[in-house]
């Protein structure tokens, strides 16, 4: 574990009685606590809600009845810390879809070529991968939860944490009232998600709380699940979808859940967002730059209601940066850093920030202190921000704090630029800036000798005019 017995607070590997607790039960949460159970000899999961018995949506988790998608990079980080998961995953039904043989998809006036694929997605529900994932990790007896109940704070001082104060919630809460209770630890792991109070936390025991940087753009969407009827887009596609952009900010598409089912996405910025009628939802498709999305809608027979969702700010928390912090403290997942959904990128950086935690702890080179190890984590969410925040920078209207385009980034945006112009059809920039954005690939790969001369040199490839509903014949 982190050795908290050292400046800056680190974690001495084998001493007895190590006792680590998990804010938080999400997935950044529950692959945490699978780390740290090769490193303590209790693990405590303390979360809001109670655990679903079954692949359900929980009230904690808001935007879990929305889409979610589980790019290249995540799935290379649950195989690697819960062996077999991916078959599993396949095995209960999760649709797995080529990018960009299996997908109709419209970015930046232009239609993608639906060459083989190079990458794939997972596009099931949210709450089957946490189902399963949950199965796994509380399966350890080292691990134990505590449901119904909320951190509201942190025992310790500015030097050292020491635990948590915890409450009850709901029926389990009683009169209400109650003082909160103790749960000492020598680790707690904020892995609250994108609300958490760890800055009053923190500032509550004389301890300086992080800087934040927020870009948002002010995006704002709506879900619905539908059945479809037939075919009557005459495509073999498995999915569709309109990505938004500066000119065009409307977004939205049709993804495969696990049950058959097909799960709508819509968006738009503020004061122009989605509606929530059904009427209107099925109207705003409309805005798209084809109708191929709208059709779909008119023909689909509907299974819920649609929901709104508005938090989508880019949202980073500078735990790596020089401050008054105590030992024994993390932060991961959404509560270091949260993404703009429309990326998918908050399901494989949760899963990869556990695998920077795991090589962190086991790295025999260096003693794992708890600034060494924050860094790690941060530096697992790095790329994701990049991405994510370098394009919000450049919708109209976005808002923060992070939003200033610096001289620096003058000359790299304009190389991207051209990037982005290729990545639709072009044969080497496509599937090198693909492994970039699914997260198995460094940044510096579209900068490779041949796709920069593909990039600064190539003439931009032809793409089809209109949706490609089949895909193009293998060659050779």
């Amino acid at each position: 574990m982190v050795d908290t017995t050292q400046e800056q607070g680190s974690w001495r590997r084998g001493a007895a009685g190590r006792h680590a607790v998990v804010v938080g039960g999400s997935l950044a949460g529950l692959l945490a606590a699978h780390v740290l159970a090769e490193h303590a000899d209790r693990v405590t999961i303390v979360e809001r809600d109670r655990f679903p018995s079954g692949p359900e949506t929980r009230p904690g988790v808001p935007q879990g009845r929305h889409a979610h998608v589980l790019l290249d990079g995540g799935q290379l980080a649950l195989d690697a810390l819960l062996p077999g998961f991916m078959a599993e995953l396949r095995a209960a039904g999760a649709p797995r879809i080529g990018m960009p043989s299996d997908m109709v998809q419209w970015q930046s006036g232009r239609w993608f070529r639906r060459t083989e694929a190079t990458s794939h997605i997972y596009t099931g529900s949210r709450a089957q991968i946490e189902h399963l994932v949950r199965g796994r990790v509380l399966a350890n007896p080292v691990i134990t939860s505590v449901t119904s109940t909320e951190a509201v704070g942190l025992l310790g001082d500015a030097s050292r944490v020491r635990g948590v104060l915890l409450r009850e919630r709901g029926e389990e809460a009683g009169n209400g009232g109650q003082e909160p209770r103790t749960l000492e630890a020598d680790l707690v792991v904020d892995a609250s998600g994108r609300g958490s109070r760890a800055r009053q936390w923190l500032s509550a025991i004389g301890a300086e709380p992080p800087e934040e940087e927020t870009i948002d753009t002010g995006l704002a969407y709506a879900s619905r699940i539908y059945h479809n009827k037939g075919d009557h887009l005459g495509s073999d596609a498995l999915g569709y979808y309109v990505f938004p952009g500066p000119e065009q900010v409307y977004g939205g598409g049709v993804l495969p859940l696990e049950d058959g089912r097909y799960l709508v996405i819509l968006s738009g910025l503020r004061g122009d967002e989605p509606p929530t009628d059904e009427e209107g939802f099925t109207a705003y498709a409309a805005r798209f730059p084809h109708p191929f999305i709208h059709d779909w809608l008119r023909e689909a027979e509907p299974d819920t209601p649609p929901f709104g969702f508005r938090q989508t700010s880019n949202l980073r928390r500078r735990y790596d940066r020089p401050g008054r912090r105590p030992a024994g403290f993390l932060a991961t997942g959404d509560a270091l850093c949260t993404f703009n959904p429309i990326y998918g990128q908050g399901m494989a950086v949760a899963a990869m920030s556990a695998v920077a935690l795991r090589d962190a702890l086991a790295d025999p080179r260096r003693t794992p202190t708890t600034a060494r190890v924050q860094r790690a984590l941060f530096e697992a969410s790095r790329q994701a921000w990049d991405i994510s925040a370098g394009a919000d920078k450049k919708m109209p209207g976005a808002e923060g704090n992070a939003v200033t385009v610096r001289a620096a980034d003058r000359a790299a945006d304009w190389y991207l630029s051209r990037v982005l112009q290729r990545y639709p059809g072009d044969p080497v920039v496509g599937p090198a800036f693909r492994s970039v954005l699914t997260l198995t690939s460094p940044l510096t790969r579209v900068f490779a000798p041949n796709v920069a001369r593909a990039v600064l040199f190539g003439p931009v490839a032809r793409t089809p005019g209109k949706p490609p509903m089949t895909r193009e014949a293998v060659s050779g």
